[in-house]
């Protein structure tokens, strides 16, 4: 086990590199120029190019790139073209909202897919398990930004039952829970949904097996079989899918907090990119793509637990 968590870390680093170089590349292939934006349009070319040289922007690309590796190694993401201000301290302001709507999304996401996937696994080809389908369709098939804004004009507009917008309180306060209900009803709905399918087709896999007919040949109680025997085995799959969108939920706010106007990573990501305010993008994508891979690490450590026949040792 040890020796697997210090291999994946090691992957992890090489991976957080190519991904830094992928990053840094296509911001700089991109159309415009942080120095020109900078210095406004009545700027004059030698103002922009003093920019370009206080920046280091007038540097060939691969010493760019070089400077900028050694700094991260060192744990300095930079500072932002724009403001000036440290990419960790705006990143590690906004955050937090990144991170409270992707908890609440994966619940969210967890309680309906579970649910649904289970009694559509145990009521196959009935009612429940055609409602479960359509569901899942629905939900992959629904955009974001059109479900989010639906939300808003019945729930906040019309009905006033949940604020319109923004993120000031964390998940597990009252007033975080009211904030956070739409967006994460908006965000998990997707994630829900391939949960439910997975769920469902995993059970049905393993409620089939022998040693699910042999306890019920023994006379043990079917909800000890279900949440008991079935449930802990139909789990290994549905566990990589749901640490598979929890990854990519803290990576993929970035819609959800636009619409709901949270104050986030995502939302953080979107001005830079607008900015060309390269070192901010390459911060924020860097702790997304980290966190994903980090996940999934937790992810085949939490295997060993649930299931004891898999190792990594060898």
């Amino acid at each position: 086990m040890i020796s697997m968590i210090i291999r994946r870390l090691f992957q992890l680093v090489l991976l957080l590199i190519g991904i830094s170089f992928l990053v840094f590349a296509s911001m700089h292939l991109a159309p415009g120029d942080p120095a020109s934006i900078i210095a406004g349009p009545t700027a004059s070319s030698s103002d922009i190019d003093a920019i370009k040289e206080s920046l280091g922007l007038n540097k060939p690309f691969l010493v760019q790139y070089w400077d900028y590796l050694k700094n991260v190694l060192q744990g300095d993401l930079g500072y932002s073209y724009q403001t000036k201000q440290s990419v960790s301290e705006a990143i590690a302001i906004r955050f937090p909202n990144t991170l409270n709507l992707a908890i609440a999304s994966i619940i969210v996401a967890i309680v309906i897919g579970l649910v649904a996937g289970i009694i559509s696994a145990l009521k196959q080809n009935s009612w429940l398990d055609v409602f479960s389908t359509v569901f899942s369709l629905g939900g992959i098939s629904i955009p974001n930004f059109w479900l989010g804004s639906i939300l808003i004009l019945v729930f906040a507009v019309n009905l006033q039952i949940f604020p319109v917008g923004g993120l000031d309180a964390p998940f597990w306060t009252i007033e975080g829970m009211q904030q956070l209900i739409l967006p994460a009803i908006t965000l998990g709905t997707g994630s829900a949904a391939m949960i439910a399918r997975m769920s469902r087709s995993s059970m049905l896999e393993v409620i089939q097996a022998d040693y699910v007919r042999t306890a019920r040949a023994k006379g043990v109680k079917e909800s000890s079989i279900i949440g008991v025997h079935a449930l802990k085995n139909a789990m290994i799959p549905v566990i990589t899918v749901i640490g598979v969108n929890f990854g990519a939920l803290l990576g993929g706010t970035i819609i959800t907090e636009q619409v709901f106007a949270i104050n986030g990573v995502g939302r953080l990501m979107i001005d830079a990119i607008a900015s060309r305010d390269f070192p901010m993008v390459q911060g924020s994508v860097l702790l997304v793509a980290s966190l994903f891979v980090l996940v999934n690490l937790i992810v085949d450590i939490i295997y060993v637990f649930i299931d004891p026949r898999i190792s990594y040792d060898n």
